[in-house]
């Protein structure tokens, strides 16, 4: 059983890195990829442990990405790097998108306030860490009692809809593609199922993603029903992309989805993906 899809609370995870690994290895997991948003921070902290423990850790990052268009709609992308660290390079672009992040954030702050809400950046940034998103706003929404639990922050101030809401920047994921293609990474697309598409345009949208560099789709997530699974592996055949999978695993803040086996025991993934993804990268 492997896990190519996990979150610690250097993005917006609850476990810290070395909690991460050793819960892989107490749940018999072979194979583990840290994807934090936009940060190696969580993988770098994990790996010597990792070693340590005999647990193959997988160098991964989910990318938050736009599709191409002045509204274009949010396209997560998971990079893996199978065969060389992320350079030098990667790791100063990413650099870029977490100061383009704290930017928003900060304009979040002011956006709260002017509707009321007492909230400063810095208690907010010290949840966040590495990498402060909307979760650690909501965390600290709730701990101040302006929202119930997660779904009613995003609803009242964080979400899309909501008045408060601030937009921040992200590249289209083309480009975000031939980033991680440049700096030796494996681009994958990350749970298609959320990106909220009809079967005929999604297949468009993934057909047109390969073309611009896409090498896989996660066809396993705790996301995906089997009826989901199998028609991304359908597409994956179709268009000679590899077959890629994880639980989404955040912690306690998702407490539903288990490290390895994910949404109710949804997901077994076997080792032999993994394996396919390194001789196909």
């Amino acid at each position: 059983m492997i896990d190519l899809h996990s979150h610690t609370n250097e993005s917006d995870g609850t476990f810290t890195p070395f909690e991460l690994v050793e819960l892989a290895v107490a749940r018999g997991v072979e194979a583990l990829a840290i994807s934090d948003h936009d940060t190696f921070a969580g993988y770098d902290q994990a790996l010597p442990l990792a070693q340590s423990r005999g647990l193959d850790l997988v160098c991964g990052i989910e990318l938050s990405t736009r599709s191409p268009g002045t509204k274009g709609r949010a396209v997560h992308l998971l990079a893996y790097f199978l065969r060389q660290p992320p350079p030098a390079e990667f790791r100063a672009w990413l650099d870029e998108l977490i100061a383009g992040r704290r930017d928003r954030n900060q304009r979040l702050v002011a956006s709260l306030r002017e509707k009321g809400v007492e909230i400063e950046l810095g208690e907010v940034e010290r949840l966040g860490r590495t990498l402060t998103g909307r979760p650690h706003f909501a965390r600290v929404l709730i701990d101040k009692g302006y929202a119930a639990n997660y779904d009613d922050a995003f609803r009242r101030y964080l979400g899309e809809t909501a008045p408060t809401f601030v937009e921040r920047y992200a590249p289209d994921v083309p480009v975000a593609i031939q980033r991680v293609r440049d700096a030796g990474g494996l681009p994958v697309l990350a749970h298609p199922i959320r990106l909220g598409m009809g079967d005929v345009i999604e297949e468009t949208f993934i057909r047109e993603l390969r073309d611009a560099g896409l090498r896989g789709i996660e066809v396993f997530h705790s996301d995906h029903r089997p009826a989901d699974m199998e028609r991304y592996a359908g597409i994956a055949r179709k268009y000679n992309l590899l077959v890629t999978g994880g639980s989404d695993f955040h912690g306690d803040i998702k407490p539903q989805i288990l490290l390895g086996t994910g949404f109710r025991g949804n997901l077994n993934i076997p080792i032999t993906v993994l394996n396919d993804m390194r001789a196909g990268s």
